[in-house]
């Protein structure tokens, strides 16, 4: 009963409203009010400001739902652990992922996958901030993002590949024939970029300021389908991770090209709460992760759809 009512005040804590709270809990209304009286009458302290609708939280209330978050996670893990003795490992796995990382992404399910069949997967694409407040507040399990530019705190990691960077342009464009270009030569060209809220922006305009360069796109966006959507119009070039030469391989159009001059690489990698016991289900996929060599199998699939 305990971990039902402190269920009931999380949901009220991130839906802001009687009602939805209640329907996430799939419960009636009266039911989670209910619940959450009982709550404050065990804890002994008002936790919800209710007019009658819903104001706010108290401050003792904020703490609670803090603990209450720890208390439901590790008890979801508990579930989780002991279920293994009743034939195998359940559940759902919640992975935050930069978007920078989606094209590889796969390399790492489709394996965790394969030997934990009962277990679902959703995949969010977030970045890197968003990963580690949902680590942080327990709304995902682990996340794919940079390990060395702007690390995450309070994490256990495992390195996955080195992403390095391709030139992209359409077929007809200046360089489309160069089989390497220059970074000082790709950032004189009309760029379309993530814009600067995305960790991979702010490494291309780390590693430009570091050799004298500037990076000036004319179009900015936070997703890589946009700008291969301007790429493809023929008006403008782009900077992306050599992973999306896996997803960008079959548009006629672009023509991927080598950046030299500095060749640079930054390691993306597996990062999961540093706690112990570690979650059956991170502790499941970060074991599958140290097996991986993800930069082989990459290379290996560029391989492919080049020859």
């Amino acid at each position: 009963m305990f971990i039902r009512q402190m269920t009931y005040l999380v949901a009220l804590a991130r839906e802001k409203h009687f009602g939805r709270a209640a329907e996430v809990c799939n419960v009636t209304q009266p039911t989670l009010s209910s619940g959450l009286k009982a709550l404050e009458r065990e804890l002994d302290m008002r936790l919800v400001i209710r007019e009658p609708r819903f104001i706010g939280l108290t401050p003792e209330g904020e703490r609670v739902v803090e603990w209450a978050s720890q208390i439901l996670a590790d008890y979801e893990s508990l579930k989780q652990d002991v279920e293994v003795f009743r034939g195998g490992l359940r559940g759902m796995l919640r992975l935050g992922v930069i978007p920078a990382a989606m094209p590889a992404v796969s390399k790492l399910t489709a394996p965790f996958s394969a030997k934990h069949p009962h277990v679902t997967i959703d995949v969010q694409a977030m970045t890197s901030v968003e990963i580690q407040r949902g680590l942080d507040k327990f709304e995902i399990d682990a996340g794919l993002t940079y390990l060395e530019n702007e690390p995450l705190a309070h994490v256990r990691k495992a390195a996955l590949y080195k992403e390095r960077y391709l030139f992209v342009t359409s077929k007809g464009g200046q360089w489309s024939r160069a089989q390497s270009i220059s970074w000082r030569d790709a950032a004189s060209t009309n760029l379309c970029l993530l814009n600067e809220g995305m960790q991979n922006r702010r490494v291309l305009n780390n590693l430009a300021q570091s050799i004298g360069l500037k990076l000036a796109p004319t179009v900015t966006t936070n997703s890589y389908l946009a700008v291969c959507s301007h790429v493809c119009s023929g008006e403008w070039a782009s900077i992306i991770p050599h992973t999306f030469a896996y997803i960008f391989a079959g548009c006629e159009e672009l023509a991927l090209i080598d950046l030299v001059d500095p060749v640079h690489s930054q390691t993306i990698g597996l990062v999961a709460s540093d706690r112990d016991p570690l979650p059956p289900l991170a502790r499941a996929l970060m074991s599958c992760a140290t097996r991986l060599n993800l930069d082989l199998a990459l290379g290996e699939a560029n391989l492919a759809l080049a020859s």
